[in-house]
């Protein structure tokens, strides 16, 4: 007789259905698992056979032969213990439900038999909807995390004992509901304010361009000059995440196994690896292919701070997905596809010590140390920053200056306005900000007059741009113009758009 149970494997955040096969005789008493398992799905037959026998159920002496389909699928983890089991137990009837098909079973079991908590289970249960199953039985732990999907039936469980006795008809277990505020991650507000930032007002209106457009940025000072702390507030002003991008975020969180008390995450992501930081933590992978830093700031923020201190190999990976917005890692048993739509803000010295161009202190750098210092950043990482800007030291004046100082709601407002009509402007492209446009969409939405043409024209032949520059300076010039609300770019935002790459000529 041979039965089969329904549960999920991901790759990546694709899912994969997988249908565990369970064929029990009265061979030689074994358990085997085939179908490509890991090592920990290998492990489960112990963990299994000894959760059913502590449950209080008796296999006598038989042999048990587990299929995980399709074979060609690396299984990884323990999500497939509490399948294994059902399938197990009906195989011997003493589950009596005839309709296991409509279900899908995801947990891990202890020895006693208890259900405990998996990660990824958010993106489980979606990737389960999109395959037709609406019923799904999980860890109690992980239930309110999974009933954040609408259109499906969550059922939390405890015990390997309550689950039998649930499919029998014997126990009754409600299914899981809960409302949007009671998952909310309230406790995510920040009490940083771009209030407490005096001067800087250059760098204020560079990060306010950035945030309405998505743009990447780079700022360049001296030490002490505020750019660390600049760079924290951004998440201050950056426009509200809808549902489903808070949806996404909380999906590639879950997967990783950062997601807090089974809420969504409300907050834009900021994240700020150190710079001893290695390729696969900053891009994902490991032997799980687990999501790395650019996938855990998708729709967020991904700061790099003192940029040249990174290795340039480590550096040089981030292009790729600067550019497509999604990383790809491959390896032997298969491909993962991770999101990573983030904001790049980076910051860095303009030389060895610090103070090339500085007010305050002299630098004592030779040419060619700056030079080298700054060849660390390759020109290619160089051109899909859309925004460099100067940060100098703030003059005493303005510290002790009482004047009213913008606060992060009053510059969120302006962000919010920009995106909106950016929005409302490509919702027929699936784009949401300036810097995703594409050449074609830059032709129809990025048109100039004659003179800022002219302009653009010049510059790029004195600053020695290239063409991926060219097009962000029409990106950024694009995003001023929604920050005023005008349809039309005009001489003055190319103007400032072109003030955004002046550092090229000085610095690189």
């Amino acid at each position: 007789m041979l039965t089969k149970i329904n549960s999920i494997s991901l790759l990546g955040i694709e899912g994969h259905k997988i249908e565990v096969q369970v064929d029990v005789s009265n061979n030689i008493p074994k358990w085997e698992i085939v179908g490509l398992p890991d090592a920990s799905i290998r492990e489960s037959k112990e963990r299994v056979k000894t959760a059913i026998k502590n449950s209080g159920y008796s296999l006598k002496s038989k042999k048990i032969l587990i299929n995980l389909a399709p074979a060609e699928i690396k299984k990884e983890g323990s999500v497939f213990d509490l399948a294994i089991a059902i399938g197990v137990l009906a195989n011997v009837e003493y589950i009596k439900n005839k309709n296991l098909e409509e279900f899908a079973f995801l947990g891990e079991l202890s020895l006693d038999g208890k259900v405990n908590s998996i990660f990824g289970v958010l993106a489980m249960c979606i990737e389960l909807k999109k395959l037709g199953i609406k019923k799904v039985i999980l860890p109690k732990e992980s239930s309110l995390e999974a009933s954040i999907v609408k259109d499906i039936e969550i059922y939390g469980v405890e015990t390997l004992k309550e689950t039998v006795d649930f499919l029998n008809g014997e126990k009754e277990i409600k299914k899981t509901k809960t409302k949007l505020e009671d998952v909310l991650n309230k406790d995510q507000q920040t009490t940083i304010d771009f209030k407490e930032v005096k001067g800087q007002e250059n760098v204020k209106r560079a990060l306010e361009i950035a945030a309405a457009g998505g743009h990447n940025c780079l700022m360049i000072g001296s030490p002490g000059s505020g750019k660390t702390m600049l760079a924290r507030r951004i998440t201050t002003i950056l426009p509200d995440m809808n549902f489903e991008e808070a949806l996404e975020v909380t999906k590639i969180h879950s997967i990783a196994g950062m997601t807090t008390q089974n809420k969504i995450i409300i907050n834009r992501p900021f994240r700020a690896p150190h710079h001893t930081v290695s390729k696969v933590s900053l891009v994902g992978g490991g032997t799980n292919a687990k999501p790395g830093e650019i996938s855990l700031a998708h729709r967020g923020i991904l700061f790099l701070d003192e940029l040249p201190e990174f290795s340039k190999s480590t550096l040089e990976v981030l292009r790729g997905p600067l550019e497509d917005r999604k990383v790809l890692i491959s390896r032997i048993n298969g491909s993962y596809e991770y999101p990573s739509n983030f904001m790049l803000i980076a910051s860095m010295n303009p030389c060895p010590c610090g103070y090339y161009g500085s007010n305050d202190r002299e630098c004592n750098c030779s040419s060619n140390e700056i030079r080298k210092y700054m060849n660390r950043i390759s020109g290619p990482l160089l051109d899909r920053i859309d925004i460099q800007v100067e940060v100098h030291s703030v003059e005493y004046n303005k510290i002790v200056e009482e004047k009213n100082i913008e606060d992060s709601a009053t510059i969120k407002n302006r962000v919010n306005t920009a995106r909106k009509i950016q929005e409302k402007r490509y919702k027929n492209y699936n784009i949401f900000s300036n810097a995703e446009l594409t050449p074609k969409l830059m032709e129809k939405y990025c048109r100039l007059d004659f003179e800022s043409s002219t302009l653009l024209e010049q510059a790029f032949k004195k600053l020695n741009l290239s063409s991926r520059a060219y097009n962000r300076i029409l990106k950024v010039a694009r995003t001023i113009a929604d920050l005023d609300n005008r349809e039309n770019i005009n001489k003055a935002d190319v103007a400032e758009a072109i003030q955004y790459r002046s550092l090229d000529k000085k610095y690189f």
